[in-house]
């Protein structure tokens, strides 16, 4: 048995009746799977009657040929749940995503390609698409709506016009998805400007904008180009994401809701961009590149409906009292709220330096001149590069020519300076007469998820040179950081001020939800139980990193803080409340 969910006219018709769409976002990849159920109940409860998600490549496509659909990557059971609940369901499985996700959701190893081009009708690109659709594209057949499924909707390309104008791209993604039996309506989504909905529309695909504010100016613009088909706005920005050094950004509940009114009085269907935006676990934080990199923050918080742990906001209640005024909903009844606690202060007792751990973390390469991440072959981490340099030698100036993205530099095993791909400066330093080792640990932070930019290679990516003299000779050590566990710590008497792991542990009687507080920290990576949760910095905004409950187990738990910087501190704080520094977005017009 199948249902019906189609176009006629300027209505979308759900089993032969006209509906509204009323959709929010949510990533099941930034939500751990334990909590799906969770938020898509607290969705439905809100009034909405559609969820829509992402589909990263790279999270389900880790190396060529390797797939995973497991855990937080298993998306038929996000959308079995959504179905369980009540809810359609829009996928966007583009071969790119951007969502401030790493590489805007392609899988690094395409760059290992260097003459592939991305986000085009380049075979080469097409064939890895191809390939992953092989897979990805069975597994979404049995719930689309045409089989009796929840899915009713596919995106085919994402606010593609924003980056391109091939047709003949965009039409071979179509003809992909429908060859392999995506049979339900189709459609893309791009900013309401003449260039974009010029370049990323294509023949026989339903047309969707993106904005936060602007709504009749906007619409009118889609219709100008679509008339006399529904019209929706695929991203309503009711929040937006923040960058390192920034502050947190927020938006008033009202002015939301004043920008939803205007929506649903136009008969407009409409996806809130985000209804939760969850956590960017691990080094799957994308980055921006407009002037400079700016690479985005572990949480995904995003200011929206429900908070990055699941609370709804006053959004939530702002957003439904308007929904309200439109249709029938029944009594609020949100699922019991879930446990957030203060475990308190954990001490560490271990210690294991970076450099004296290169051996026990990864097997070195000799190569004439550094290479980047992903010539080796490496996705996401760190990667340290070591050459000898011969002396006597004065006042040198060290040239990296180019880093990506931060890298820390050191003389026989002595930091001496940070070098920043958005803030380069000039190192100076002597060589004595028996010469030295040069080594430079290079932190990739993300690559770009959005613009022209986007083919972002990652650690040195051409040369290191001194004055105007080239280095060679390079003993490179790729540190991916997946598994700590071949770490030798040794009993920690004071805190170092070179790169080191620091090894803690607690006890609990019940997980819960709680938040690592690392005050006194200055930037690193944090791993609980041997999972990576994500990435931290003094600059903030973030103040502290989210650890839901299914991280943690009864009895011990291990925390490993991988600090950079060196610090004063020996134990950081399990506290019960997110710290964001706030920056409000100005009203919509």
């Amino acid at each position: 048995m199948s249902f019906d969910f189609s176009v006629k006219g300027n209505q979308f018709i759900f089993n032969g009746e006209p509906i509204q769409l009323i959709s929010g976002a949510m990533h099941y990849f930034r939500v751990v799977p334990e909590y799906w159920e969770d938020r898509l109940l607290k969705l439905k409860e809100c009034g909405f009657n559609t969820v829509e998600t992402y589909v990263p490549w790279n999270l389900h496509e880790p190396a060529e040929g390797n797939f995973c659909f497991e855990g937080i990557a298993d998306l038929e059971r996000f959308i079995t749940l959504a179905q369980k609940v009540g809810l359609l369901v829009i996928i966007r499985p583009s071969p790119y995503i951007c969502a401030e996700w790493e590489f805007g959701g392609l899988p690094s190893w395409l760059l290992q390609d260097k003459g592939m081009r991305l986000r085009c009708f380049d075979p080469h690109f097409l064939e890895k698409v191809d390939a992953y659709y092989d897979t990805l594209m069975p597994l979404l057949i049995p719930h689309l709506c045409t089989n009796d499924g929840p899915i009713i909707a596919m995106q085919i390309e994402n606010e593609y016009g924003s980056y391109g104008n091939d047709q003949k791209y965009l039409q071979y993604i179509k003809k992909a998805m429908e060859s392999r039996g995506v049979d339900c309506l189709l459609f893309t989504s791009d900013g309401p400007t003449d260039a974009m909905l010029q370049g990323g529309m294509t023949e026989g695909v339903l047309a969707t904008v993106n904005f936060g504010s602007g709504v009749n100016e906007y619409f009118d613009k889609l219709e100008e180009y679509q008339p006399d088909q529904p019209i929706m706005c695929m991203e309503f920005w009711n929040g937006w994401f923040d960058h390192w050094g920034e502050e947190h950004h927020t938006r008033d509940a009202e002015d939301v809701a004043n920008t939803l009114d205007q929506m649903l009085q136009r008969n407009a269907s409409v996806n809130f961009y985000m209804f939760q935006g969850g956590t960017n676990f691990g080094f799957y934080n994308g980055a921006n590149h407009g002037g400079q990199y700016e690479p985005t923050i572990t949480s995904y918080d995003y200011d929206v409906l429900l908070s990055e742990h699941g609370v709804p906001t006053d959004k939530f209640f702002a957003v439904r009292k308007v929904i309200e005024k439109y249709m029938t909903l029944k009594p609020l009844a949100l699922p019991d709220p879930i446990p957030v606690k203060a475990f308190g202060e954990v001490q560490f007792t271990e210690c294991a330096a970076l450099l004296d751990s290169l051996q026990a973390l990864s097997s070195p390469l000799e190569r004439t001149c550094p290479e980047t991440m992903e010539e080796l072959g490496q996705d996401y981490g760190f990667i340290y590069y070591e050459t000898t340099i011969s002396g006597p030698r004065k006042n040198n100036k060290l040239v990296l020519q180019d880093v990506h993205d931060r890298a820390l530099i050191f003389l026989d095993d002595k930091y001496i300076g940070t070098v920043e791909r958005w803030n380069p400066q000039d190192l100076f330093f002597d060589i004595p007469q028996n010469g030295c080792r040069l080594g430079i640990l290079v932190e990739n932070m993300g690559r770009v998820n959005y613009g022209p930019l986007i083919k972002d290679y990652k650690g040195i990516t051409e040369g290191v040179r001194l004055n105007g003299q080239f280095l060679f000779h390079w003993t490179i050590y790729p540190l991916p950081l997946h598994d700590l566990s071949t770490l030798a710590f040794k009993k920690m008497t004071e805190a170092s001020t070179m790169p080191a792991f620091y090894k803690g542990v607690f006890h609990i009687d019940q997980p819960a939800d709680t938040f690592l507080q690392f005050s006194g920290w200055k930037k690193g990576v944090a791993y609980i139980n041997g999972a990576n949760i994500g990435r931290y910095w003094e600059i903030g905004p973030q103040e502290t990193l989210y650890i839901p409950a299914p991280f943690l187990k009864a009895g011990e738990n291990e925390i490993i803080m991988f600090e950079l910087h060196g610090t004063s501190q020996t134990s950081v704080t399990l506290g019960e409340a997110p710290m964001l520094a706030k920056k409000q977005l100005p009203a919509a017009d």
